[in-house]
């Protein structure tokens, strides 16, 4: 199954953040995530109350539907997400999605909307408009999985329908009802799929309608769709100037080189990997070998700036400023604080590698290392960390990124757009 995927800010995205969108707000939402990841591996969650119900009193589903249950912070979507179509129902509508592999549970907007619905392009998915939808009761085995999807309890509404609540750390949230339906992409129909038909959305979720998620859960996309195309999945996430893919299924194992899934008793839902060296124009970084695995280390599609150890960062800083021949410097931006003047595609940058356990090397391009942050000012996109090291999409762009959850690894291949 092979999809088109598209940057936040491209131009041809069915739901496209605002072009004017200020960097750091894209920061701002970033550190939200880090954030939420970080506690959600030291297991530290908040709560909030919310309801399926309008507090004004307003058009709901009826009191027996309705019902309050806790709300915690997830990790944040923000806007460093990937978007692609899914269709659902029957007839199948198609949806814009951001794509996630930090979340497990799909979710979509769905009328009557009870409570609130964010902006979105296209209309929103009616489940009575499809005749292979079905609401899920709690006494559902799935109803059951919500905690481990979300890491929020499920509920019941007083009708006996499952109602699942996915948050997130910028304060967005999606809360609905538990259900089942018939899931489409191109030619292929997968009946039964489960997800969430939200009927109360809040967040900054650009103009989709939802997300999908790929974590490590039973209730993912990849988990409930590997009985029919297999427990893996590959993407190529593109620059605003080119479409990339995402697909689910086979892939051509020479074409990668790899290194294994670390397992993790942090969180099983979640991609962990070992960063084992880096190196700036062929030189290794002059930091202790220990420093790269002091953290525990995850890759995450919705992440935008790489967080490293901070003795690693340091080092990692350190050479790529003296190896820039002399670039003018720049003041820090925000949590970036290796900036130099001019835009990425004027500048001489130093070749960049990421080499992790088993021999797997990201080979990173000018794109890859340096990111612009305004028309004047482009910054390492890299940050320092004592919490959760995680390597983001920034360097991940272009590459072919499979995981092979089956045989536990993950593999990296260059040119993986084109």
């Amino acid at each position: 199954m092979h999809l088109t995927l598209h940057h936040p800010q491209s131009p041809c995205s069915p739901a496209p953040l605002p072009s004017d969108l200020p960097f750091s707000a894209v920061i701002v939402h970033d550190e939200a995530r880090i954030a939420r990841l970080a506690s959600r591996l030291a297991k530290t969650p908040s709560s909030r109350p919310t309801s399926l119900r309008k507090s004004t009193g307003g058009a709901h589903l009826g009191d027996s539907q309705a019902t309050s249950v806790p709300l915690a912070p997830g990790a944040s979507v923000g806007v460093g997400n990937y978007v692609t179509q899914l269709g659902l129902g029957t007839p199948a509508t198609s949806y814009a999605m951001v794509v996630d592999t930090g979340s497990s549970l799909t979710w979509l907007q769905c009328s009557p909307c009870v409570v609130s619905c964010h902006r979105q392009a296209g209309p929103l998915y009616n489940p009575r408009a499809s005749t292979t939808y079905a609401a899920v009761p709690c006494s559902a085995p799935q109803c059951g999985e919500l905690q481990a999807a979300t890491l929020n309890p499920s509920a019941c509404s007083a009708s006996g329908v499952c109602i699942y609540q996915a948050t997130y750390g910028d304060s967005s949230f999606s809360l609905g009802y538990l259900s089942r339906d018939t899931v489409s992409f191109g030619s292929g129909r997968f009946p039964g799929f489960y997800y969430g038909c939200g009927q109360d959305n809040e967040g900054l979720f650009g103009r989709s309608a939802g997300l999908i998620g790929l974590a490590r859960n039973k209730l993912s996309l990849l988990y409930q769709l590997a009985p029919s195309l297999g427990d893996s999945f590959s993407y190529c996430l593109p620059t605003s100037a080119s479409p990339g893919y995402l697909s689910i299924g086979s892939y051509t194992p020479a074409e990668y080189s790899y290194t294994p899934m670390v397992s993790s008793s942090l969180d099983a839902s979640l991609y962990f990997v070992s960063l084992a060296s880096m190196s700036v124009a062929g030189s290794p970084l002059a930091v202790s070998p220990s420093e790269y695995g002091s953290l525990a280390t995850i890759i995450d599609s919705g992440t935008v700036i790489t967080r490293l150890p901070t003795a690693v960062y340091t080092a990692l800083s350190k050479a790529l400023g003296a190896a820039m021949g002399g670039a003018p410097r720049a003041p820090a931006y925000s949590i970036l604080d290796t900036c130099f003047k001019g835009q990425v595609s004027k500048l001489r940058v130093p070749a960049v590698d990421m080499a992790f356990a088993g021999g797997a090397t990201l080979k990173l391009a000018p794109g890859n290392v340096l990111i612009d942050v305004d028309e004047s000012t482009t910054c390492l996109a890299f940050a320092a960390t004592d919490s959760t090291a995680i390597i983001g999409n920034t360097q991940q762009q272009t590459f072919s990124v499979v995981y092979d959850v089956a045989q536990s690894r993950i593999g990296f291949a260059a040119g993986g757009c084109s």
